[in-house]
């Protein structure tokens, strides 16, 4: 086998992430970054907030969320070009500014990442009943061990942070999110949120909407105001200390039994509840599903018969089974969760304070958005890379596909090219989402 000589050129300049010229091609076509950062909080004099926003959201499509990582890049003619960037800033710059502007900078991201999304007209997908779904869920994250402020029990019974955040859609459009203190009750601080994600999630949609929640959020202010918005919902029933035995007796006198196995049995009905709220009378229905297990998985007969009991408001009238079948896809929220703590690296925070950890995960959010809408656009397609049929690609499949992809960067007169190797297979697709986000 013959031995490779390495060697480093002068003449030649190559790049291994060159998917960044996507990222900055739709930053600066359909977001004006620069005049609403300067806007919220003028600049005399050093680099602009612009840049200093425009270098971390870089990093975190490359999957990195350390300040550290802006480092190698400082160097990197490429990233300024691809990015729109004039000065690259320095570990420290970056740190000391986004902890000096965080508070000011996290509400113009915030709509700037939703103003991404509506000027590039990106598909919503609606589910079978006709509904737009917006899924909204806590997720706790990691980061015990360390002194960062804001780190406290989380119910999954470590040390962390609790953020929540909303999707939209089948292709779970990421509308809104709020950094939470790890203890911070899933209700507490919900309405305001609520109202600010229904507000964003019609601008990109104006089909009716199905807002779905967890039991966290079982509370009779969350039913009223879903109502009183005129929005359909699935909220998950909270038990508590419900007792079990009524609810059989309640299954057995509406004689829907269905046995499922041998042992089995599953009774799903109906009821309505009255409740008041500041002088107002509300009808709920709620859907209930009774499981008694009179012999377990394994095929052992129990002495006494294990029953279970679940709940969900609704108001739709739908039937038991098909409301039952729209909660329980609920869960693939989950996986973008995952996506934002493992794929954009952000399990653990990278600054120690709560209000720069708080412009992360807002940042985070906008290249979340980024990236999916460049999955869709250059993963979904004939000549994608990736073969296996999906409705959506992971955010590192899309980071390991389309960004982290080498070309050559030629430079000549005032003209800047990117060339990619003959028997580059993802090119094709490089150049059609790069003409879609950079020309429209």
């Amino acid at each position: 086998m013959k031995r490779f000589i390495l060697e480093q050129s002068d003449q030649e300049f190559y790049t291994s992430h060159s998917g960044l010229a996507l990222v900055g091609a739709g930053l600066n076509r359909l977001v004006d970054l620069d005049g609403e950062l300067k806007k919220a909080m003028p600049l005399r004099h050093g680099i602009s907030h612009g840049d200093i926003v425009k270098s971390y959201l870089g990093l975190l499509c490359q999957g990195k969320s350390d300040f550290e990582a802006i480092d190698q890049f400082r160097k990197d003619g490429f990233f300024r070009e691809a990015l729109g960037i004039e000065r690259v800033p320095s570990i420290a710059r970056m740190r000391q500014r986004m902890d000096e502007g965080a508070t000011v900078w996290q509400p113009v991201i915030a709509r700037c990442a939703v103003d991404f999304m509506v000027n590039a007209e990106v598909p919503v997908t609606p589910l079978g009943t006709g509904h737009v779904a917006v899924d909204i869920d806590v997720f706790p994250m990691d980061n015990s061990r360390t002194k960062k402020a804001g780190v406290s029990r989380t119910y999954k019974g470590y040390d962390g942070y609790a953020p929540i955040a909303a999707y939209l859609g089948k292709e779970g459009w990421c509308i809104g999110t709020e950094f939470r203190e790890g203890k911070q009750h899933s209700q507490k601080g919900f309405i305001p949120f609520l109202e600010g994600v229904l507000t964003q999630a019609r601008r990109l949609s104006q089909v009716p909407l199905l807002v779905r929640l967890d039991s966290g959020h079982d509370a009779l202010e969350s039913r009223v105001k879903l109502v009183d918005e005129g929005v359909e919902f699935i909220l998950k029933w909270n038990p508590r200390t419900s007792d079990v035995t009524p609810w059989l007796e309640k299954a057995e006198e509406e004689e829907c039994w269905e046995e499922m196995r041998p042992g089995k049995f599953v009774s799903r009905f109906s009821v309505v509840d009255e409740q008041k709220y500041e002088g107002r009378t509300y009808r709920f229905r709620r859907v209930m599903k009774v499981t008694e297990r009179r012999i377990d998985r394994h095929g052992q007969h129990l002495l006494i018969p294990d029953v279970e009991v679940e709940g969900w408001w609704t108001s739709l009238e739908a039937l038991e089974e098909d409301v039952i079948a729209l909660y329980n896809d609920h869960g693939t929220s989950e996986q973008f969760h995952s996506e934002f703590k493992t794929d954009l690296d952000l399990e653990r925070l990278p600054s120690g304070k709560f209000a720069t950890n708080a412009l992360v995960m807002t940042m985070a959010t906008f290249a979340y958005n980024i990236l999916r809408w460049i999955g869709l656009l250059g993963l979904m397609g004939k000549d994608s890379p990736v073969r296996h049929a999906a409705k959506r690609r992971r955010l590192r499949t899309v980071i390991q596909e389309m960004i982290y992809l080498a070309a050559r960067l030629v430079t000549s007169g005032r003209r800047l090219k990117l060339r990619f190797g003959r028997l580059c297979p993802t090119f094709g697709a490089f150049e059609r989402v790069y003409g879609r986000l950079a020309f429209g």
